[in-house]
């Protein structure tokens, strides 16, 4: 065949005085402007075929490499771990497993070992020291904990470690399983109160499992259905949810909890305060989910009343209790302070408040609580026109 010519984009053996554009249209660009046919390119711009080997790293959307993710104190604030040592720990048990003193003391998985390091995850909390190794050796466990103290960590390790070893054992690719399917099978459950919570959990553990082939989504309430269920549709390993949601899920039959293998419920005392335990009850006991000793399951909660111990004597077997610190107490951590103040000296003596509160010669961020809604509207207003940027949330914002 001729060569290629880029100016006349015809034969030269065509005259292109006498051509005609009105009866003579070049291919390849239906009609508009000139140049190759854009689905056929040059053999010098042709690509290499590429390997898809899911025995290793999945392949990534347009053959660009992964980007790893960027981990950064919030608000240049790091954890107290000097404060952490001298918090006290009480594990009891049969049989419980001795505690670690750093991550590589622990039997995870070495690829999400080397991503606990990209975290710069570098000393395990009180919580992480003694939880990690009683999960990964699949004991369940009830864990007594104050609100940011490593939770979340203490349970996605084991978990995704977990199905790593699952899939190295059977000879499984490191793909995600279930994809292609309109019922998702996932293989753990992790069950929070809030959309908010639950967001978090899931955003953790997907950085937790980078690279890993362990696929995980989130389902809450108060957003569209659909998106999330064609995300699920592309298969799950690990489903993050609020109570209310995964039961609207099952009962269509979109998701099944035959397949389970590790439960965790997040800040259960919240969710029975909230009036999930009907809820909880009913996805754990009632909706196909293996029965205790068939499962791992993990309960975390901040405080240990009554209604907690029944729902763990009910859930778990031969379970160790772990307490972290002084059970039901506010962090060690928090300074509290109560002011009197006058009302007409509030917004002056808050305003002296948020000034001094910098850090790294930033206004540090700051969440304050209001009686009403129209008092949160108006005090959003005044902090914006007082040089403060303010957002209010309450009951009648749209969470979208």
């Amino acid at each position: 065949p001729p060569p290629y010519n880029n100016r006349t984009h015809f034969p030269p053996s065509e005259d292109s005085s006498s051509f005609n554009r009105s009866t003579h249209r070049p291919r390849g660009r239906g009609g508009y402007g000139y140049g190759p046919p854009r689905h056929f390119p040059r053999p010098e711009q042709q690509q290499p075929p590429r390997n898809f080997n899911y025995n290793h790293d999945p392949p990534h959307r347009n053959n660009r490499p992964p980007v790893e993710p960027r981990i950064e104190p919030e608000n240049g604030v790091v954890a107290n771990f000097e404060a952490y040592e001298s918090i006290p720990v009480e594990a009891t048990g049969e049989n419980v497993p001795p505690p670690v003193n750093v991550f590589a003391e622990t039997e995870l998985h070495e690829d999400l070992k080397n991503n606990i390091e990209r975290c710069k995850y570098v000393k395990p909390t009180p919580v992480q020291r003694y939880a990690i190794p009683i999960a990964v050796v699949g004991r369940d466990l009830m864990a007594c904990a104050q609100t940011g103290s490593g939770k979340t960590a203490a349970f996605c390790f084991p978990i995704i470690s977990g199905i790593m070893k699952d899939r190295l054992g059977s000879g499984l690719s490191a793909m995600p399983h279930g994809g292609g399917s309109d019922v998702a099978y996932p293989t753990a459950l992790i069950l929070s109160p809030t959309r908010e919570l639950s967001c978090q959990i899931h955003a953790e553990a997907n950085k937790f499992a980078y690279q890993t082939g362990v696929k995980i989504a989130v389902a809450y309430g108060g957003a569209p259905i659909g998106q999330q269920l064609r995300v699920l549709e592309r298969g799950v390993d690990i489903l993050v949810a609020t109570p209310g949601r995964l039961v609207d899920m099952i009962e269509r039959e979109r998701v099944s909890l035959k397949k389970i293998k590790y439960l965790a419920l997040d800040e259960a005392d919240r969710m029975l305060d909230m009036g999930f335990e009907h809820q909880i009850r009913n996805i754990v006991q009632q909706m196909n989910m293996p029965a205790p000793g068939a499962r791992q399951t993990l309960l975390f909660s901040a405080t240990f009343p009554d209604n907690i111990q029944k729902l763990a004597s009910d859930f778990l077997s031969n379970y160790v209790f772990l307490a972290v610190g002084r059970v039901g107490s506010s962090t060690e951590l928090i300074v509290q302070k109560i002011e009197s103040v006058q009302d007409m000296e509030k917004r002056n003596r808050l305003v002296d408040l948020l000034r001094r509160n910098v850090v790294n010669g930033k206004l540090a961020l700051s969440l304050i609580f209001v009686e009403t809604k129209k008092g949160a509207d108006a005090l959003e207003s005044w902090l914006c026109r007082s040089g403060f940027p303010a957002i209010a949330i309450h009951g009648d914002k749209v969470q979208m």
